[in-house]
């Protein structure tokens, strides 16, 4: 999530903008390095989008691999990286059978509060599902985190990582011999309908933004995909847009206003027409006459088998 809001990924900044920054939190140990808070009512909102978006597709080669990883009978174990609220769990335990573990990482613990409360307790077949926390930076990821674990997940997280963190990520997984699930990396296009003269700036300054610093942005899932090829793992990926129409007004005009507002933060030469540009927008979508497509892309990664993964 990189325009200063939490996608599921509430450790981090936002590949999806929206509301709600709450103040700092110091960060764990006690270093000087603070912990941006979200507000889970933008996530709360962005959840249902997320779950009509994320490609089903890829969940059937996952049954399979999990079907027949070393230990298949014993419970499923999951680590859920930058859980924010936990919308990840609530999609995906449902839709797998057998009894569940979920280890829900992330550096707020306010965040993983409601990941904990708000977790799902039953898989397809009414097995048991439980939760822990963990609460630490998925940045410093190591093997020996993952070990025993038989998925790793992750919901809106590459476009806020480094090369060097998404080579951490990758090292990681396949080091466990564990797959991974990363869904909803934005790859920098955004439709709008109808289309305004401004859209393309707005859209190449939004961009920008994301690629602030060392972060990769809308180039993360490339990156990944070369850093887990490089490491032998097996890759697949699925195209799972964000479709907003009338129904997602409200999503709609808390999307455009992170968006149009780190845009002009990347590049305030564009106020003085965003001052007007915002706000035609915004009544367009209240009268249910805009529709924006955001594409994302989820990964499916399925690394060799270690005598680790369960």
């Amino acid at each position: 999530m990189s325009t200063g809001t939490t996608s599921e990924a509430g450790s981090e900044t936002s590949a999806e903008p929206g509301p709600g920054v709450l103040p700092a939190i110091p960060a764990p140990g006690g270093g000087e390095t603070e912990v941006p808070r979200y507000a889970p009512q933008w996530l709360r909102l962005r959840e249902p989008a997320d779950a009509e978006a994320r490609a089903h597709e890829l969940l059937d080669p996952l049954r399979i691999r999990l079907a027949n990883r070393p230990g298949h009978g014993t419970e499923l174990i999951v680590h859920d990286l930058g859980c924010g609220t936990g919308s990840m769990g609530r999609w995906l335990a449902p839709l797998l059978d057998g009894p569940q573990h979920w280890v829900l990482h992330d550096r707020d613990p306010y965040l993983l509060h409601f990941a904990s409360v708000g977790a799902p307790r039953a898989a397809a077949d009414d097995s048991p599902v439980t939760v822990t926390t963990q609460r630490g930076d998925i940045g410093r990821l190591t093997p020996d985190a993952l070990t025993g674990a038989s998925l790793v997940t992750a919901s809106a997280l590459l476009d806020v990582l480094t090369a060097e963190e998404i080579d951490t990520l990758a090292r990681a997984c396949v080091g466990a011999g564990c797959p991974a699930l990363l869904t909803l990396s934005v790859v920098g296009r955004v439709e709008l309908a109808p289309e305004h003269p401004l859209d393309r700036e707005i859209s190449e300054a939004f961009n920008a933004h994301q690629r602030r610093g060392d972060l990769l942005g809308p180039d993360a899932l490339g990156a990944a995909c070369e850093a887990f090829d490089r490491l032998g793992a097996s890759v697949r990926v699925h195209p799972s847009p964000w479709r907003l129409g009338a129904e997602q007004r409200e999503l709609t005009q808390e999307w455009l206003r992170g968006w149009v507002g780190a845009a002009v933060e990347q590049r305030p030469d564009l106020a003085p027409r965003a001052e007007t540009y915002l706000p035609d927008r915004l009544a367009a979508c209240a009268a249910g006459d805009l529709r924006v497509t955001v594409h994302h892309s989820d990964v499916l990664v399925l690394p060799r088998p270690t005598g680790g993964a369960r």
